[in-house]
C-alpha cells in the first residue's frame, strides 16, 4: 500500500499479536478492510504524525489519517516518555483509524514497570439503552498491570456484549448470534448475525436494562468522550465507519477516529518491586478461589489470551477459509507470491 517498511512492520506486529492471542476478529482477517479503506482514500500510508498540544503530562496527537496500528504505538510511546519524566502520561489522539486490539498498546507499558491504559472509539454500531439508533462504537478498554513472578494482569474488552469482529466470525461460519448480542431495526432482541446489515444494532455490555446495559452504555460513552471529544476526533454517530463502502458523515464534528492512551509509573505510587509482589499475591489468591460447579478454575484477566498465545506459538495460527481466500485475493491484487 506504500507504507514505510518500519510502519508496515509495526502494523504487521499488531495484527499478528491479535491472532496469536486468539482475538481473530482483529488479526489478519482485518487486512482486506484496511486495504479497502486505503483504496477509498481514507488511509494515508505516509502520515506526518505530530503532537499538536501538550503539557508535561499530557499530549494531543494528530495522526494525519494514518493506520491506527502505527499511530497508537507512537502515541503510547509519548505517554510512556511523559510518565518517565513526571510519573504519568496521558495522550488523546485524533485523525486516526482502527488500531487493532487495545491490549497490544496497553501492554507496551509493562516492560517499563508501568500500568498501561488504551481505549478507542469506533464505527457507530451500538444502540444506547432504550434506543434504536446506532450512536456508539464497541469502544474497547484495555488495562495492563505488571506483576513479578505471575504473568501480568491484562483486561481487554469491548464495552458491548460482544465485539463486532465476533459477529463477523459468526457471519463467516453462517452461525446464529447468542441472544443478547444484537437487536433488530425495531429494537427487538434477535439472533441474526447479519442484523447490522438490516438496520439493527449491537447492544451495550449487559444486553438490556434488567441486566445492566445502562452500565455498558456509560462505559462506551466514557471511551467516546475521552478518545474523541477530548482530542477533536469524530464522536458518536459522526465517528467514521470501518467499512469503506459507507460514506463519511457530511456534517462531521471532528477528524477520523480517536484514541486515549495512558501510562502510570508504578513507583510514582509505591516501590515497583513491592507493588509487583503484592500483585503476585493478588493474582495467586484469585486463582485459588473455589470454582463453581462445572468449572475447573478461576481465571485472571489475560489468562485466555496468554494461553492461546503459548499454544499458537507452538502449533501455528489457525485461519478460517474465508480469511485465507481474502489473503489470496490480496496477494493476487498486489502481485505477491502466495506461499
Amino acid at each position: 500500500m506504500g507504507c514505510a517498511e518500519s510502519d508496515a512492520a509495526i502494523a504487521t506486529e499488531g495484527l499478528l499479536i491479535a491472532d496469536l492471542r486468539g482475538i481473530e476478529s482483529h488479526g489478519v482477517a482485518r487486512l482486506s478492510g484496511y486495504v479497502r479503506l486505503w483504496e477509498a482514500g481514507r488511509i494515508n500510508t505516509n502520515p506526518h504524525i505530530r503532537i499538536v498540544h501538550e503539557t508535561p503530562s499530557t499530549a494531543t496527537i494528530d495522526g494525519d489519517a494514518g493506520l491506527g496500528l502505527v499511530i497508537a504505538p507512537w502515541a503510547m510511546q509519548v505517554a510512556i516518555e511523559k510518565a518517565q519524566q513526571v510519573g504519568t502520561g496521558w495522550v488523546s489522539v485524533r485523525n486516526s483509524n482502527h488500531f487493532g486490539i487495545a491490549g497490544h498498546h496497553a501492554m507496551q507499558a509493562l516492560t517499563y514497570d508501568m500500568i498501561g491504559i488504551a481505549m478507542t472509539n469506533a464505527s457507530p454500531l451500538v444502540a444506547p439503552t432504550f434506543a434504536t439508533e446506532r450512536l456508539l462504537g464497541t469502544n474497547p478498554i484495555a488495562v495492563a498491570i505488571p506483576a513479578n513472578k505471575q504473568p501480568p494482569f491484562v483486561a481487554d474488552f469491548a464495552t458491548t456484549t460482544a465485539a463486532n469482529g465476533k459477529l463477523e466470525i459468526l457471519q463467516r461460519k453462517n452461525a446464529d448470534a447468542p441472544l443478547g448480542w444484537v437487536q433488530d431495526c425495531a429494537g427487538r432482541p434477535t439472533t441474526d448475525a447479519n442484523a447490522l446489515k438490516k438496520g439493527g444494532a449491537l447492544l451495550p455490555l449487559g444486553s438490556d436494562r434488567e441486566h445492566g446495559s445502562h452500565k455498558g452504555y456509560c462505559l462506551g460513552s466514557i471511551v467516546d468522550i475521552l478518545s474523541a471529544v477530548l482530542s477533536g476526533a469524530g464522536y458518536g454517530p459522526w465517528a467514521p465507519p470501518f467499512v469503506s463502502f459507507l460514506p463519511l458523515s457530511p456534517d462531521s464534528v471532528g477528524q477520523g477516529l480517536g484514541h486515549f492512551l495512558g501510562a502510570m509509573r508504578v513507583d510514582a505510587f509505591r516501590p515497583a518491586d513491592e507493588f509487583k509482589q503484592h500483585m503476585d499475591n493478588w493474582i495467586s489468591r484469585f486463582r485459588s478461589a473455589q470454582p463453581t460447579e462445572g468449572h475447573e478454575r478461576v481465571l485472571i484477566p489475560g489468562d485466555p489470551e496468554r494461553e492461546a498465545e503459548a499454544q499458537r506459538w507452538a502449533a501455528g495460527i489457525p485461519l478460517l477459509t474465508p480469511v485465507i481466500e481474502d489473503l489470496q485475493q490480496l496477494a493476487q491484487k498486489f502481485g505477491i507470491a502466495w506461499p
